[in-house]
């Protein structure tokens, strides 16, 4: 490959107020002459920009898209993706699912796209420790402070011409699934003590709904304290 900068290059991440994705799209314009940049808010359909593309670098930056293998194959270099969560946690609701196993280590990756969503070919993984008082919040903000890291690293390792690194790590289970998350708030009487703190920990984040109980027709959710 020649210098990344002739790429013509496709970026697509979610439509929020994100410093982290601000970056990402400030530093692709800047470096790439010829790129288009995708913004979508969840449920909305893929663009037709998107549909249509035709390039050399397909950059996913928290696509809220599962991209169908026409899109994938329309980039000649490369399509990748930076995911939040290391191999371990492919899917969705990854810091909710470590939060909840109690890792003592966590991070992002960026890896190749393949149609089966967060299965293709790992590039690099980032890692952290993990603390106690680690909520979801706190592993998620540092989670995209790692990722955007790694992004600036692949970056310039294209930008120079240089190839993708081929990392030894691969993805160790199936995608955590939306209906794993659900079922993950739900508590019952029956759980102990330990496994309802556990769970509420782990689907405990400002502005979405959490963990609760339904009995009969009433259902009673946790509504966290200031100092949570």
């Amino acid at each position: 490959m020649t210098g990344g900068g002739v790429l013509k290059v496709l970026f697509i991440s979610k439509d929020r107020d994100d410093v982290y994705i601000k970056r990402a799209i400030t530093f692709v314009k800047a470096n790439f002459k010829d790129s288009t940049i995708v913004l979508a808010k969840p449920g909305q359909t893929i663009a037709d920009e998107v549909v249509k593309w035709q390039g050399d670098l397909l950059i996913s930056y928290l696509c809220p898209w599962v991209l169908p293998k026409a899109v994938l194959q329309s980039a000649n270099y490369a399509s990748i993706n930076f995911h939040p969560a290391t191999p371990d946690y492919p899917g969705t609701g990854c810091t909710n699912f470590a939060i909840y196993d109690g890792v003592k280590e966590y991070g992002a990756m960026c890896h190749h796209m393949s149609c089966k969503v967060d299965s293709g070919r790992v590039i690099a993984v980032k890692r952290f420790p993990v603390l106690p008082e680690d909520s979801v919040y706190t592993l998620t903000q540092k989670c995209y402070v790692a990722m955007s890291e790694l992004f600036f690293e692949i970056m310039d390792m294209i930008l120079k011409g240089k190839e993708l690194p081929e990392s030894k790590e691969h993805w160790t289970r199936k995608p955590y699934t939306r209906a794993q998350l659900d079922a993950l708030k739900k508590l019952d009487v029956s759980m102990s003590v330990d496994e309802i703190r556990r769970r509420v920990k782990a689907t405990t984040y400002p502005g979405t709904p959490g963990a609760y109980f339904e009995i009969g027709d009433m259902k009673f959710e946790y509504v966290p304290q200031h100092n949570d």
